[in-house]
């Protein structure tokens, strides 16, 4: 990979205009904050999602100290309780809405990238079929607990202890298109788990292609199960033509931190990273400001979803909120004068209502730099794929949906 590095960059150091453009900002770092959604959209009751509001209703509940983000424009993105809206914002601000159907991360983050789905990845909300679960058994030679919808920390606390006496990997869905796979670490070493993975990935085929697999291992003992950090996530290819597939063929360099490699399954980014935590993803996107010269620097925060909208947890996500909020002076203080970050956001999980699964909700759109416009309104986008087609007419390509605003934008 070091030798990889190393010749992509003396390629791109040896021409550079091959992609890069007079007038245009040099670097990209797009954040996903994962599941940060900011209101219901008008189907929301169809999804069960009546009321959602992750960003509202942590305000209202719990209070949110993130006087950053406010300065850039969070605040007036709608009126949020104790978020005051900025006279002069600093940033330029928007509200996206998912065009597709579904609120899942594949969903949000493909049509970001400029992919629309006419149809949701299927649900399987009273587990999977047997022609699934036996194929799963037979190929992988392992039996298997569960086969339902639940929780991810709910049922390692149900069916953890079992698995470690049988050897049977714990399978289990969830309001989303996904099929888990958890085992613990001293049981099912995490090659073997990774393995099996792929080869549920193989058989969820046709009218059974979630939209990932997920290799969940853990560790510890009962009563004090504990997820690990080698979490891997299986998606379906995405079709031909996204962003990240136009930037490629215009050498634009892509550098991943996060979930977002396994999302796009590594298609059009060049190197990558993986995190631990989001406080772990945001140092590696600090890191990348130092080593990525030129580009996209694509990011996802997760701990947002995965360990707090998912349980609920309304003070751990507002903490999650407030610690990404102190971090972003040191942020900014990193950029270069030509470059553009984007704040957004692939769907909702709000923590407050009794749903433990992701919400249908509008996402954020915060952008900012020294050559940005501030205090520009982007209004309500139409689709994410707005996102997309900014950054790829900021590199001189297109994606087929989508409407840029980086004229809007651009100082």
């Amino acid at each position: 990979m070091l030798r990889a590095r190393a010749e992509r960059r003396l390629q791109t150091s040896r021409s550079p205009r091959t992609w890069y453009h007079e007038g245009v900002f040099n670097r990209i770092i797009w954040i996903v904050l994962d599941s940060v959604g900011v209101g219901e959209m008008p189907d929301a009751a169809a999804y069960g999602d009546a009321g959602s509001d992750t960003l509202g209703n942590i305000a209202r509940l719990r209070g949110l100290n993130v006087p950053n983000l406010c300065r850039l424009g969070l605040g007036n993105l709608k009126p949020l309780p104790q978020l005051p809206r900025a006279e002069n914002a600093e940033g330029s601000y928007g509200r996206c809405t998912l065009a597709s159907p579904g609120k899942d991360t594949t969903t949000g983050h493909w049509e970001m990238a400029g992919i629309h789905l006419t149809e949701p990845f299927p649900l399987f909300p009273h587990g999977f079929p047997p022609a699934v679960m036996d194929e799963f058994e037979r190929r992988t030679g392992r039996g298997w607990l569960g086969n339902k919808a639940a929780s991810g920390t709910e049922i390692l606390t149900e069916l953890g202890e079992e698995h470690m006496r049988t050897g049977k990997v714990i399978v289990y869905t969830s309001a989303d298109s996904v099929f888990q796979i958890a085992a613990h670490e001293d049981v099912v070493p995490v090659w073997e788990l990774y393995r099996m993975c792929e080869i549920a990935r193989d058989i969820l085929r046709g009218e059974f292609e979630v939209g990932r697999v997920i290799a969940r291992p853990f560790e510890g003992l009962p009563g004090d199960f504990r997820r690990t950090s080698n979490r891997h996530d299986y998606a379906v290819p995405p079709p031909k033509g996204m962003v990240l597939d136009q930037l490629e063929a215009a050498k634009v360099p892509v550098y991943s931190v996060g979930k977002i490699f396994d999302v796009f399954l590594g298609r059009g980014i060049g190197d990558h990273v993986k995190t631990k935590s989001n406080a772990d993803g945001m140092a590696k996107t600090l890191n990348a400001l130092e080593t990525e010269k030129r580009g996209l620097i694509f990011v996802n925060l997760v701990d947002f979803d995965q360990l707090f909208g998912h349980r609920n947890d309304i003070e751990g996500y507002g903490a999650a909120l407030e610690e990404f909020d102190r971090w972003l002076p040191a942020f900014r203080a990193a950029m270069k004068p030509d470059d553009l970050a984007i704040l957004t956001a692939d769907h909702g999980c709000d923590p407050t209502t009794p749903s433990t699964d992701h919400s249908r909700e509008y996402t954020p759109l915060i952008v900012f730099g020294q050559q940005v416009r501030a205090g520009v309104d982007l209004g309500l986008r139409p689709t994410l794929s707005d996102i997309g087609q900014t950054v790829a007419a900021n590199y001189g390509t297109s994606i087929s949906v989508g409407t840029s605003f980086l004229g809007d934008i651009r100082n």
